[in-house]
């Protein structure tokens, strides 16, 4: 069953009518309703263009946030074979709300890491809807340090809405698990390639995003805060999130000419959830384009210009 963000309501009224002729015609073999079907769904597919032709800031974070886009266990699946999941940090626990793990991308040896929310209500409770704690930063350590030992490039799939601000995060060291995370990013000898799948939240998403290659599909959104957050901070007022969302320049255009970002990749018309198998191939398509121009250069050659992108990266997009 087709969910719809509220923006999309008269979409789905009248793809529901479509459905309804159809049903009622599977019902009645005499009834012939593909020509009233056919114009509703071309009046449909008229109205997801100019829905989607140039959404808002805030739509953008509707489009990120919904319940049937794709997550990073999707991707894996698709993306990657003989994927060996990795866990815990050695030290606490294994944190759900991050997986990663050896796989192959393409008969390549890769490491892959990436927040994970959980697909309904149970898997959402049990994955922290995809809010790290110190342990899964701690986890993504151990793996990057793994993937350098052995020459791995890794590829981080970022969706989250912010690492988690519980009590037990913060006493067992949450800041400094992502900024070591960070540092690691940073540090290691291998390409790093990070993905905004969905939602990319404050340091939460940074401690994965460090990396030679940021990419983000077209819809998601990455920031140092949610929309809703900055909106009760700067005015004490939650329902101005839309104004926060434009404020903020959280969408893969804006922070792609702010520089940012290196790559947008283009998701099918009306999202990823609509056509996941486009989505998956798009990502696909970018990530061997990306290994392609990271893989000749030598590991100092890589840290040096990792860290010199993110040195420049505010005065560049301030130029630009």
């Amino acid at each position: 069953m087709t969910s719809y963000l509220e923006f999309e309501k008269p979409l789905a009224e009248i793809e529901g009518k479509a459905e309804e002729l159809r049903a009622m015609a599977r019902a009645n073999e005499e009834m012939d309703v593909e020509k009233e079907a056919a114009a509703l769904d071309k009046k449909a597919a008229q109205m997801l263009k100019d829905l989607y032709k140039d959404l808002s800031a805030w739509r953008k974070c509707q489009v990120a946030r919904h319940p049937d886009r794709p997550h990073c266990k999707d991707h894996i699946n698709a993306l990657f074979t003989q994927y060996t999941p990795l866990a815990g940090d050695r030290n606490f626990a294994d944190d759900h709300a991050v997986m990663g793990g050896l796989a192959r991308f393409n008969d390549r040896p890769v490491m892959v890491i990436g927040h994970e929310k959980g697909h309904d209500t149970a898997t959402r409770i049990s994955r922290n809807f995809g809010m790290a704690r110190p342990e899964g930063y701690r986890k993504a350590i151990r793996l990057m340090q793994m993937a350098d030992k052995f020459g791995i490039p890794v590829i981080t799939l970022i969706d989250t809405p912010g690492a988690y601000p519980g009590k037990g995060a913060e006493e067992r060291g949450q800041s400094e698990a992502i900024a070591r995370s960070t540092q690691t990013c940073l540090g290691i000898k291998v390409p790093l390639i990070s993905i905004v799948i969905g939602e990319g939240g404050s340091g939460g998403a940074v401690g994965f995003a460090a990396g030679d290659r940021v990419a983000m599909l077209e819809h998601s959104i990455y920031s140092v805060i949610s929309p809703e957050g900055c909106a009760s901070i700067l005015w004490k007022d939650a329902e101005k999130m839309r104004e926060a969302a434009e404020a903020l320049r959280l969408t893969a255009q804006d922070l792609k000419k702010l520089a940012v970002i290196d790559r947008i990749i283009k998701e099918p018309l009306g999202g990823a959830q609509r056509d996941r198998e486009a989505t998956f191939n798009a990502v696909r398509t970018e990530i061997e384009l990306m290994l392609s121009e990271l893989s000749s250069k030598n590991g100092a050659d890589l840290v040096k210009a990792r860290r010199q992108k993110f040195l420049d990266m505010g005065s560049k997009g301030l130029a630009a």
